[in-house]
């Protein structure tokens, strides 16, 4: 029997509330899953203290080493067992691996050039000198942490006359130049931040919205699409996330009300093509530079006015989507693809 390892950083299961979905499936799947976090480890017996689901219950046990491991728990949090991470990679196949921040995930794919067309023009912002010509250049620009999640402190600034506007999440400000220097010069140097130029993405009644193209890996280790769907800003917002009070809606419904019955079919085949072709292309990009696969992607775009698609940013670990009934599609993508990559090793 094929065994699963499900590595989290917090040490029991009953506080990942997914665990129990993982759990579930892979027994569905007829395999047997672990829960263990780096502590469990031991090299010298090859065994793991962890967590397996029995008649209701989380049951503590010592098991064999598993033949995957769906590495889940928090990147920062788990890098503190670096050491033992490493280790464990070189016998044992992990599912998934980091594609870096914004800015790296930028820079590659600028590097690679098949998708640059669809890039954002983002720099990292050096000084306020800098932010303030490239302001100059854009004249409406959005300023957010290169290592930004959920949407959280994304700025929206533009030029009114001789002042600028400054737009976070629902406060909205009118800075004087010397005011905004000093707004810009404090937070850049608490953290990284990036610019790019403002792109118009709105609803027919002026909502802001975006799209997220959600891919996985299937048991045939292929890429699917999970779900795609639109995410729509709270009034008065420039941000879609759904954690700053955005909500979502399907897409179809979406699709027509705002493009029409005529268009909506080609816009939707327009995100799927691109959300398969990206994550290819990406994965491949991670096979050239690292000799890792990529097994999950969340991909943010927006659709101009003119129809086209830019690229927001890239996620390599993407929240399940909050709503609609997509949680059981993710997990059962995932233990497939897991099943895929232990026999692989085991050929």
């Amino acid at each position: 029997m094929i065994r699963i390892g499900m590595l989290h950083h917090r040490k029991h299961p009953d506080s990942v509330i997914k665990s129990y979905a993982y759990a579930a499936v892979a027994k569905a799947e007829g395999t047997q899953m672990v829960y263990f976090s780096p502590g469990g480890v031991d090299f010298i017996t090859k065994t793991i203290s962890g967590f397996e689901y029995k008649d209701g219950k989380w049951v503590e046990g010592t098991f064999p080493f598993p033949d995957v491991i769906y590495n889940t728990g928090s990147p920062e949090k788990l890098a503190k067992s670096n050491d033992v991470i490493q280790k464990l990679k070189k016998t044992i196949p992990f599912t998934t691996h980091s594609i870096g921040n914004k800015m790296a995930v930028y820079k590659r794919l600028k590097e690679a050039g098949e998708f640059t067309q669809y890039l954002i023009p983002s720099e990292v912002v050096r000084g306020t000198n800098h932010f303030f010509s490239f302001l100059e250049a854009y004249r409406k620009i959005v300023f957010k942490p290169v290592n930004g999640r959920k949407g959280i402190s994304i700025i929206y600034i533009e030029r009114v006359g001789n002042d600028f506007r400054v737009l976070l999440n629902t406060d909205d400000h009118l800075y004087s130049y010397d005011e905004l220097k000093v707004f810009v010069s404090d937070l850049i140097q608490e953290e990284e931040f990036l610019v790019q130029p403002y792109i118009n993405c709105r609803t027919k009644d002026g909502s802001v919205f975006d799209f997220r193209l959600h891919v996985q890996k299937d048991g045939d280790g292929k890429w699917v699409i999970t779900s795609i769907y639109p995410r729509i800003g709270a009034p008065g917002t420039i941000v879609s996330n759904i954690n700053n009070g955005g909500s979502m809606n399907y897409l179809v419904p979406f699709l027509k009300q705002e493009f029409g019955d005529h268009d909506y079919f080609n816009i939707k085949r327009y995100l799927e093509n691109f959300s398969l072709l990206l994550a290819r292309h990406l994965d491949e990009l991670q096979k050239e530079r690292y000799s890792e696969s990529i097994d999950e992607l969340g991909i943010d775009v927006a659709l101009d006015d003119l129809g086209k698609i830019w690229i927001y940013e890239v996620n390599w670990r993407p929240g399940c989507p909050p709503t609609f009934y997509l949680e059981m599609d993710v997990v059962k993508n995932t233990i497939q693809y897991c099943i895929y990559l232990a026999k692989g090793k085991s050929k």
